[in-house]
């Protein structure tokens, strides 16, 4: 699977030199004695988490003691900018999205504590993506969360320096002019430039109100934001996202990652697909299949999972941005959106995070919310209206989780998957899938990783086939990994035994799962370190594995051969793990989209593994 912006291929990643060139008509294979092709999981970061409503230094000291040591790619804040205070609503969480100004200065912290935070997350190898708002500026009038004031009567709206009357859509004069909030979904124009629930809907196609939006984010790139969570793009017009994202990458280059919020569950006049070439959307479709299966609601099943993607009516793999549940979907009054109050039943927001992490689609978005017990309510605060802070005081070294703060992030079963998920980073492959036809799976990412999920009311005790490399893991679901004294690495929880036929027993208790992975190893049997690398090009839809006489290779077997990365393209890359000092017949072949398979017209192809170290491989693709 390739990743789908310049931030999320480069964000915290250790880059991979090729050790091997592809020479036309060539088959070279060379034993690199006492040296490992790839002696360690891939850790490119791939998950990001939102942190919702939590205060800059809070953010801060998570980055340094839990995101960065757990490879968390990202974490997306809260708006940063001055907002209303609403003392007479309870401070509730959406004044953060009723923007006063630009100026940095919101319950969440100041302007210097957002710098302190974003310089200490880089530190720690965490990007910070901030929620922007805009679409709108703040209903009403007051004064806001820096001390400016704004309104006027009868939709003169005033924001002193930054906006005046003419630069909203009630007051613009041209096509673009409504005067009355979104009324008709299925009406582009009432969605776009009619006010969202009466908030002063800002004339984006105007030069001057582009110009201040990108000096907002310039200034935050500046303090060292890499990325955007743009909030409620679907009321802005695709042509005026071009623009203000234009301007913006003519200014700070395109290394900063956008993602839009465009809620597009199907049959509306607004299509997500519309912003697909400004970055990645959030995909709104994917929480709600995957509670349908896990909730058992229609009778779905998650069986029916095997083949969960773009045909379910998801957002395009790679513009996809995954979650289960976020701080607007938690408060879905329609309830179709597993949150972390479902855990009191089956365990079904766990598991359902844990599918996500494991399954290879998107990028996915872990939540970390707090305990409310109605739409409105704001986080924990005092009476003032001041974000409680998560840590109970200066010196503590754990944050104050699981009560009035939720921390799903930090939930063993959901924290210890962003390592499953950055050790299968290099495979978007699903192999040995199983299920019992109900609520009970398994699959294997490669080579790289194996998931069982056991949505049933008893336990599965059974045996898998799999292609991990023979050893012992840590089932990183009921456990950790942890440093021996001394040397090497101990399991917390169960261990799991993969055999020299790779196939490993796995037990999973009632509404549960287990993980193991490449980069949870407790013990390993002595194995050959293998890099395959294939000239070969190929047309849309096709993807290229290698197959042979031994259970890593799915003995001959097409369905159960590993698949090559293209991330080179048009060399194909795998890494993997095979028995030492061994022949190994084996041939690279094609499959396509509709899984007809090509071979090379070639005898086959021999690989002698090396007693110690490993070995490379270069060929050329033999076309029949």
């Amino acid at each position: 699977m390739m990743e789908s912006s310049d931030l999320r291929a480069a964000a915290a990643r250790r880059v991979i030199v090729g050790l091997c060139t592809a020479v036309a008509g060539l088959l070279a294979v060379v034993a690199v004695p006492g040296q490992s092709v790839a002696n360690e999981p891939d850790v490119k970061r791939t998950v990001f988490v939102q942190l919702f409503e939590w205060r800059w230094s809070d953010v801060a000291r998570e980055c340094e003691t839990y995101l960065g040591p757990k490879g968390f790619a990202a974490v997306q804040i809260s708006p940063p900018q001055e907002h209303v205070v609403l003392p007479s609503q309870g401070y509730p969480w959406w004044q953060s999205y009723q923007p006063v100004s630009y100026k940095l200065e919101s319950r969440m912290g100041t302007r210097e504590q957002f710098k302190d935070m974003v310089a200490r997350c880089h530190a720690a190898g965490v990007a910070i993506y901030a929620d922007v708002v805009i679409n709108h500026m703040a209903g009403g009038s007051g004064t806001g969360s820096a001390g400016s004031t704004f309104g006027g009567a009868g939709h003169q709206y005033s924001f002193p320096g930054i906006y005046v009357p003419q630069q909203f859509h009630w007051n613009v004069t041209g096509a673009r002019n409504c005067q009355a909030s979104v009324s008709n979904y299925q009406d582009r124009h009432s969605v776009q430039e009619c006010e969202l629930v009466n908030l002063p809907d800002l004339a984006t196609e105007l030069p001057e109100v582009r110009t201040r939006i990108v000096g907002y984010l310039v200034d935050l790139h500046g303090l060292g934001v890499q990325g955007y969570r743009v909030d409620a793009v679907k009321h802005i017009d695709p042509a005026d996202m071009r623009a203000i994202v234009s301007q913006l990458r003519a200014k700070i280059g395109s290394d900063s990652y956008v993602v839009q919020e465009v809620i597009d569950h199907g049959g509306e006049a607004v299509k997500r697909e519309w912003y697909y070439e400004f970055g990645d959307v959030d995909d709104f479709v994917y929480g709600g299949k995957l509670a349908e299966q896990f909730r058992n609601a229609n009778g779905q099943r998650i069986a029916n999972l095997r083949m969960f993607g773009e045909s379910w009516g998801l957002a395009r793999e790679d513009r996809a941005v995954v979650f289960i549940d976020n701080h607007d979907m938690q408060r879905d009054a329609g309830g179709g959106y597993l949150t972390y109050k479902d855990n009191n039943q089956h365990f079904l927001y766990t598991l359902a995070n844990v599918f996500m992490m494991a399954w290879p689609y998107g990028y996915p978005q872990l939540m970390s919310s707090y305990d409310f017990s109605d739409f409105n309510q704001g986080p924990p605060s005092d009476d003032k209206g001041h974000t409680n802070s998560i840590y109970p005081d200066a010196k503590a070294t754990q944050p104050a989780c699981f009560k009035e703060w939720k921390c799903e992030h930090r939930w063993r079963e959901i924290g210890n998957m962003v390592a499953f998920r950055n050790a299968t980073a290099s495979t978007g492959q699903v192999i040995d899938w199983w299920d019992d036809g109900s609520d009970a799976i398994a699959f294997g990412r490669g080579d790289r990783g194996f998931v069982v999920i056991n949505r049933e009311d008893s336990a599965l005790d059974r045996t898998f086939e799999t292609h991990l490399a023979p050893g012992t893991y840590c089932d990183v679901i009921a456990g950790d990994i942890v440093a021996k004294a001394g040397k090497g690495s101990a399991c917390s929880g169960p261990q799991i035994v993969v055999d020299a036929q790779r196939h490993a027993r796995i037990k999973v208790a009632p509404n549960y799962a287990a993980a193991l992975h490449v980069g949870a190893v407790a013990s390993a049997r002595p194995m050959a370190e293998v890099m395959f690398e294939v000239n070969v090009v190929t047309k849309p839809g096709q993807n290229v594995y290698v197959a042979g006489a031994d259970p890593g290779l799915g003995n001959w077997i097409p369905a159960k051969a590993l698949q090559l990365s293209a991330e080179h393209y048009p060399l194909w890359q795998l890494n993997t793990k095979l028995p030492p000092g061994k022949s190994i017949a084996y041939k690279f072949i094609i499959v396509d989209g509709a899984g007809a398979v090509t071979w090379e017209s070639i005898p086959n192809r021999i690989l002698k593994t090396p007693a110690h170290g490993s070995v490379a491989v270069t060929a050329a693709w033999d076309k029949p």
